[in-house]
């Protein structure tokens, strides 16, 4: 029976999946979901999230190994709730745990932790990375060794109340008009302890080479950013939001433009969608999560994957998550 579009796991609740292959393996670095009955909120405030559990698959079809706790809020001095979702990246004969949280003042930051193995324990960096603000990190190393932190997210993850530079808890959305705001890059410097330069916010571009508008829900940036080099080409791809698609733009340069492609995947159950893409023996793959297994409560879900396919102009052609259960 195969394995693919079923959770990697039951016993936790896992979402937000990057994936990496490492020695051969797929690991993958979710958060935690907590299962409590706590109301759903724009803030997020359902998201409770404590620890990271690394998971891993030996190949595509085998059974997936929890590795346990990597790391837990309580062994970052820094962190004061909500240790949402993580990604990882190796250099310098190391394993560099990226993940958000909040702060002493309820504000979001980017912290890294460090390991000699992919799956931990991993051992945190006393202090956020100085300039970082917002969520979901994915972290891209590029041919010649640089790596760019990619994050940021609307609402509960606060990227809209940085438009002047700072920290405005009053800050809004663009009007619909308007530029949406895009997600945040920023260069680490190669002993991967802070950022090289302040974070830049990307710009995504239409058809016509204008800024996608904050009121183009099926199309504008959300959260949830993740990058790949495809034949040259950059692949930014995120989530929509409010509209819950996954979808792709693509560049020349990691930093952009980005030209928007389309969709990668149709909504799933539950109101987040959250992915990472990664090629393992010649195929790529699609790993996301869904809160089908718990009847659609939104803070409960599980990680699942998908083999995921290009037309011969190098699109991605689009999945619908539950058209093989009809």
């Amino acid at each position: 029976m195969s394995k693919e579009r079923e959770p990697l796991v039951t016993h936790i609740f896992t979402a937000d999946p990057s994936a990496h292959v490492y020695n051969g393996k797929i690991y993958i670095y979710p958060s935690h979901d907590i299962a409590h009955d706590g109301e759903d909120n724009d803030n997020g405030d359902e998201y409770q999230m404590e620890d990271y559990h690394i998971l891993s698959l030996d190949d595509i079809g085998a059974d997936c190994v929890d590795h346990g706790v990597a790391l837990h809020m309580d062994d970052v001095p820094w962190v004061s709730n909500q240790m949402w979702a993580p990604d990882a990246a190796y250099k310098n004969g190391k394993y560099y745990l990226f993940f958000p949280a909040r702060d002493k003042e309820g504000n979001f930051r980017l912290g890294i932790a460090e390991s000699d193995k992919p799956e931990g324990p991993f051992k945190p960096h006393p202090e956020f990375i100085k300039g970082s603000y917002s969520i979901d990190p994915a972290v891209f190393v590029d041919d010649d060794g640089k790596v760019y932190v990619y994050n940021g997210g609307l609402w509960g993850g606060q990227l809209e109340k940085y438009r002047t530079g700072k920290f405005d808890p009053n800050g809004t959305e663009p009007a619909a008009d308007e530029p949406a705001v895009g997600p945040l890059c920023a260069v680490m410097d190669d002993n991967m302890q802070e950022y090289v330069s302040a974070p830049v916010n990307l710009k995504i571009l239409d058809e016509s080479g204008e800024p996608i508008k904050a009121g183009d829900e099926d199309r504008r940036y959300f959260e949830g950013p993740w990058m790949n080099k495809i034949n040259g080409k950059y692949y930014l791809s995120y989530s929509t939001g409010t509209t819950h698609y996954l979808v792709y733009a693509v560049g020349d340069d990691p930093m952009g433009p980005f030209t928007y492609r389309g969709r990668i995947m149709e909504p799933v159950i539950g109101w987040t969608t959250h992915h990472s893409i990664v090629e393992y023996n010649g195929k790529w793959y699609l790993f996301y999560h869904d809160a089908e297994y718990s009847g659609g409560i939104n803070h409960r879900r599980c990680v699942k994957y998908t083999e995921l396919h290009f037309d011969d102009k190098g699109d991605i052609i689009t999945i619908h998550p539950y058209d093989h259960k009809k």
